[in-house]
């Protein structure tokens, strides 16, 4: 099973830079996107049945053109989850899961925190999505929760970690977060199967960070404990441009 993920920073912009021919290529089983910036019926969903995707999800955020998660999948899963069921949290369209035999797979858009009030709303938002994991792996332990978590978690995942040791997404209270995420049942599968420096999902739009590859590692495809064994293959893909972020993925072979 090929699993993507990609904030595609608004599909419909994506959709123009073309992300249906990138996507028709990259060929995944099943791609979780985040940051949809659109409701399911401003698009033309047709679109993405042709490039071999006949089953698609969309969670929209009830404000219009923002946040917002969606799963494409070529297999028809069991069971479709939208949201977590905690109201405080579901309004902004940022958990998406999908049941397959084997597995299950969600869409994660953990929020930014830009100013204080933002970083609060992120910090309870990590605490309440913690207990609601703990909870759901007690019921689904093949799980996999790909997206943007808008948290680099070691120095290595960040291009200059000196200067951004108080920036948003380089905070220790969120890098402890992201450690304890993992040690509470959860492999980074890049990191499990990639040590070297200087790969990135996310590069600010300013002062030419792409091309310098200056950039942060944010986007992650976390999986439980019991998947281990059946991690083949973690990736970063920088090449796929329709965005400020890149495709990462994942391949279990069962």
């Amino acid at each position: 099973m090929k699993v993507l993920s990609y904030n595609v920073n608004g599909i419909r912009a994506a959709i123009k830079k073309g992300f249906l021919d990138w996507l028709k290529a990259a060929n995944p089983d099943v791609i979780c996107i985040q940051e949809t910036k659109a409701q399911k019926e401003q698009l033309d969903l047709q679109l993405f049945e042709d490039q071999g995707y006949p089953y698609h999800y969309w969670f929209s955020a009830q404000k219009k053109g923002y946040s917002g998660v969606a799963v494409l999948s070529k297999i028809k899963p069991n069971h479709v989850v939208y949201g977590t069921g905690i109201e405080s949290m579901d309004f902004e369209g940022r958990n998406l899961r999908l049941d397959f035999d084997k597995f299950s797979v969600m869409s994660l858009y953990l929020p930014s925190g830009t100013n204080d009030a933002r970083l609060n709303f992120k910090l309870n938002y990590m605490a309440q999505f913690q207990n609601y994991i703990d909870d759901l792996k007690k019921e689904i332990p093949n799980l996999v929760i790909c997206g943007d978590y808008n948290i680099c978690h070691e120095a290595i995942d960040i291009h200059n970690p000196k200067q951004n040791k108080n920036s948003s997404g380089f905070l220790p209270v969120e890098r402890k977060w992201i450690d304890d995420f993992i040690n509470s049942g959860f492999i980074d599968s890049f990191r499990h199967l990639n040590k070297e420096p200087h790969h990135y999902s996310w590069w600010s739009y300013r002062a030419n960070s792409r091309n310098n590859n200056k950039g942060w590692r944010i986007d992650y495809c976390m999986a439980s404990n019991p998947l281990k064994d059946h991690i083949d293959r973690a990736f970063i893909l920088p090449e796929a441009k329709h965005s400020d972020h890149c495709p990462i993925g994942l391949e279990l072979k069962f």
